[in-house]
This record gives C-alpha cells, structure tokens and sequence, in this order.
C-alpha cells in the first residue's frame, strides 16, 4: 500500500473498530489487545492509541461497534407490555455470543477501574437509553404516568437491574420471572409514585 493509499479519519476508525471487534468476538475482552488489533486492521499501534488512550476504552467502542442494532420501539399501547417487551430483548442479545463479550467486559471491570467508569457511561445512554425515555413519553400521553416520570433515573433503572442480575449472579440468562419481577413490582410503581413523591413537604 503506497503512502498515497494510506486511510486517514473516519475511514482508518472503521477499520480499527471492525477490527476490534473481530478480535472481541474471536477472543474476548481478556484477549483482545492492541498489537492483534492493529494487525487485524493493517495499522500500527499508534494510530490505536490516538483515538483510544486504553484498551478498555478500544474494548467498549468495540462492544458497541458490535451492539448497535436499531430495531423499533415497542409500541403496545401498554407501559408494561412495553417495558417487558424491551428489556425481553436486552435479555436476549445479552444471553448471545454479543451478550457473552458484555459480560466479559464486566467481569474484567473489577479490576480494572477506568473500564467500570466506561461501562457505567456506556449504561447511561445510547440508544437503549433513548428506547425507555420513547416508553416513558408515550405512557405520558396514554396517561398511563405523571410527566415527572421522563426523568433519567426511572429511564435507567430496568437496565441497570438486568445489568446486575448478570454482574452479580454471573447466570446465563436472566429468567423471564425476574423481568417480570423487575417491572412489576420496582419499575411501574416508581413511575406511578413519581408524581406525588417528588414534589417537597409544605
């Protein structure tokens, strides 16, 4: 490849991601490192590093890489069928072989704490994230919640229990009745109370 043929910017980035994620899928998260990548993607380390100071931060914009499908909101027309439905399919992806890189990255965190710090901000957003606040807006217009209920915390709070459940227990797949579990008797209720716990005592 002449110098003239060389990938910069966006195009190098791919590649680099691509390549990282090939070697999570192949290798896991304990396997993955810099120089494997960059052979993998035709690069020198250098250019790794430019981008991604650490590897944990190369392993989750991989994982991410990896993870980002946009499959459709869903839309019952029920809150609770709604949130079954999603954290259904988080509990799916996460019990596949993309689930069992997730829980690699986890295991390997506990050592490792700017990987924890990276996967705590992985947790807070994203299209998951966007995915539950769709939830909450529509259950407001159904009347099925107070508008206090858009509120980040509520929005976080199924997948941050999943993410425990597999964290903590270290199972394979998360029964359906603890999802059941999760939204019924921790998620509705704090969305129904949100409108009048939040507000101070006279």
């Amino acid at each position: 490849m002449t110098a003239g043929q060389r990938r910069r910017g966006a195009e190098l980035e791919q590649a680099i991601l691509h390549a990282a994620a090939d070697e999570l899928t192949a290798s896991g998260y304990t396997g993955m490192t810099m120089d494997k990548v960059a052979q993998r993607a035709g690069t020198n380390k250098n250019a790794i590093y430019r981008r991604w100071p650490q590897r944990a931060a190369l392993g989750i914009a991989a994982y991410k890489y990896l993870a980002d499908t946009r499959t459709p909101t869903p839309d019952t027309g029920s809150l609770r069928d709604d949130a079954l439905e999603l954290l259904r399919r988080a509990n799916q992806t996460w019990s596949s072989p993309h689930g069992a890189i997730l829980r690699d990255l986890l295991a390997a965190s506990t050592d490792q704490p700017a990987l924890l710090e990276l996967l705590r901000e992985q947790a807070g957003g994203g299209a998951m994230n966007a995915a539950w606040f769709t939830l909450l807006g529509r259950a407001v217009a159904r009347g099925e919640a107070p508008p206090e209920a858009v509120h980040p915390r509520v929005a976080s709070l199924p997948m941050m229990l999943l993410r425990g459940e597999y964290a903590l227990r270290g199972v394979p797949a998360v029964p359906d009745e603890v999802l059941v579990e999760i939204v019924d008797e921790i998620f509705l209720p704090l969305v129904r109370g949100r409108g009048t716990t939040d507000r101070p005592a006279p």
